[in-house]
């Protein structure tokens, strides 16, 4: 406890080399609990509504919030700055951005220092920051302006990384614009050219989809580059509430009626929620706002904390996916992943993600899909057993030897590596495609009610390889971390993920675990998903229900 007291008003330096040395040394989850403060204090005040905010990259001078996203403080950013030159009569043009969560405005060179001027006071008072991007002094062409926003405890801080950026653009003697740097588009333009009115989604794809801010721009910037994922993109998610009584009457009797269910088919961490589903639908709305739509795929049942009348999130039941193929209720995973290509309104492309997986900063569509509609998958390096199917096979082993049977029958290729376990991009095509050609298999997976020896895992494994021996997916990179919960080392990485926030994803997995041990995950959990994602999503209820609701449907 002594340790956990320093640790929590030392400096970063300090405390990082404090860590490593006494990490080899802590043997169980709930020391290492006790050793690493995920939150330590981080913020003083800094003025009404201010607060200095410790942070990797140094102090950060932010306003406090309750309620922001990445997408929205990059929006105010700009609208800040645009406000800002309009009534100063500044002539001004959005521009596209190299960086897609910053955003660009340009401005003639002949305005410089009023324009600067105007940005200098405008930050001033406290929380405003601007910098030179591109040199600095008076050479410098590229200036950024943000208004840094955080939450009362300092744990998340927006701002520099979605600042605006002011381009002075050059006037030439033959009548162009020529930019102080290259963007995706256009780097001349007319200086004469009649501006016209863009929506936001024009220059970036980090915004919302259906996004109708409007802003001044040129022609050439409302043409998508080459590299602009263009196409609709869905989220989907599959939940179970495994402390629903109701669900577990209907678990333990279809449980009754089966022989030799392999223990982890069937066991209570397969089921356990302890709210990640919240966080990582909170990660999507934060770090990808460019998805359409959230589809939640569930037995009927719906978290008390969701608006499931909000226009951003569907629920589905197994039943509507499912129809008169399986057997219902289900409790078989695979089972279901199985059918989620049926899902009705769901879009060509989306990204099939587990509650346990998390977004863990933005990220562009461009990584999951190329803009030829490519799904890129990520192989890990663990690899599957090569040895043929054995009664000992766990249920992941199983389907992964049973998806190597149908790639080697079908392409003559030997499938030898696992995926990691992030986020699936994937297509309906191909998903109906694989239905319809190993018709057997994926229909009795369909009809296994708990995991079974022949299973085939369509979303997480089967449909990356067969898309790339089919010409429609590619491998693709990821940085990505996998935790298990009941590791002694798993609060200090997340310590340094709260830190850094350093990945693109990472999964938080949990394991069977004595009633101690399960407790510290749970509070492990508690401490570190609302450090991480402390601003809630648009579709979360104020107050949570206190009635349980379901959707209506008898199993017959």
């Amino acid at each position: 406890m002594h340790l956990r007291r320093i640790l929590r008003h030392a400096p970063w330096p300090l405390r990082r080399r404090v860590l490593r040395a006494v990490q080899p040394l802590v043997k169980d989850l709930g020391a290492a609990r006790q050793s690493v403060p995920l939150n330590p204090p981080r913020t003083k005040p800094a003025g009404p509504g201010l607060v200095r905010v410790r942070t990797d990259r140094g102090p950060v001078t932010a306003r406090v919030v309750t309620e922001a996203s990445p997408a929205s403080v990059r929006r105010d950013n700009v609208d800040r700055v645009v406000s800002l030159l309009t009534t100063a009569g500044v002539d001004w043009f959005r521009v596209p951005c190299e960086s897609f969560t910053h955003t660009a405005v340009a401005v003639p060179e002949k305005d410089k220092d009023h324009v600067l001027a105007l940005l200098r006071a405008a930050t001033a008072p406290g929380a405003g920051h601007l910098a030179a991007v591109d040199g600095s002094g008076r050479k410098a062409r590229v200036w950024r302006a943000s208004w840094a926003v955080t939450d009362a405890g300092g744990s998340l801080v927006l701002g520099d990384d979605f600042g605006c950026d002011v381009e002075f653009w050059r006037e030439q003697p033959d009548g162009t614009l020529t930019a102080p740097r290259g963007n995706p588009v256009a780097d001349v333009v007319a200086a004469n050219e009649e501006p016209i009115i863009a929506f936001e989604p024009a220059f970036s794809e980090f915004c919302p989809p259906y996004d109708t801010a409007a802003y001044r721009t040129r022609r050439v910037f409302t043409l998508a580059p080459p590299e602009r994922v263009c196409f609709p993109v869905d989220a989907v998610f599959t939940w179970v509430d495994g402390a629903d009584p109701i669900w577990r009457r209907r678990k333990d009797e279809a449980l009754a009626a089966f022989q030799n269910v392999h223990p982890l088919a069937a066991n209570d961490s397969r089921y356990a929620s302890r709210d990640e589903l919240r966080y990582a639908m909170r990660a999507v709305h934060a770090f990808a706002p460019w998805i359409r739509r959230i589809f939640l795929v569930t037995d009927d049942q719906v978290p008390a904390w969701l608006d499931a009348e909000h226009p951003d999130v569907t629920v589905v039941s197994h039943r509507e996916i499912f129809g008169d193929t399986g057997r219902l209720p289900t409790f078989n995973s695979q089972a279901i992943e199985s059918r989620l290509h049926r899902i009705p309104g769901l879009a060509e492309h989306f990204l099939y993600l587990n509650d346990d997986v998390l977004l863990g900063r933005p990220v562009s569509p461009g990584m999951f899909f190329t803009p030829g509609g490519l799904t890129r998958f990520f192989p890990s390096p663990a690899l599957i057993g090569s040895a043929g199917p054995t009664r000992d096979d766990v249920p992941a082993q199983s389907s992964g030897k049973n998806n190597r049977r149908l790639i080697q029958e079908t392409f003559g290729r030997v499938l030898t590596k696992r995926m990691m376990h992030t986020p699936h991009p994937s297509r309906r095509s191909v998903l109906a495609e694989i239905e319809e050609r190993f018709a057997e298999p994926v229909t009795a997976t369909a009809a296994h009610q708990f995991r079974h020896p022949e299973d085939v895992a369509v979303l997480s494994s089967l449909q990356q390889y067969y898309a790339y021996l089919t010409g429609r997916a590619v491998p693709g990179d990821i940085r990505y971390n996998y935790a298990d919960l009941a590791e002694p080392s798993t609060p200090f990485r997340l310590a340094r993920l709260l830190r850094h926030r350093h990945l693109d994803a990472f999964c938080l997995n949990d394991v069977d675990a004595d009633a101690a041990t399960a407790a510290e995950q749970a509070a492990l959990i508690a401490d570190f998903l609302p450090a991480y994602l402390p601003f809630p999503a648009p579709f979360e209820l104020a107050s949570p229900r206190t009635q349980k609701v379901t959707l209506t449907w008898e199993y017959v």
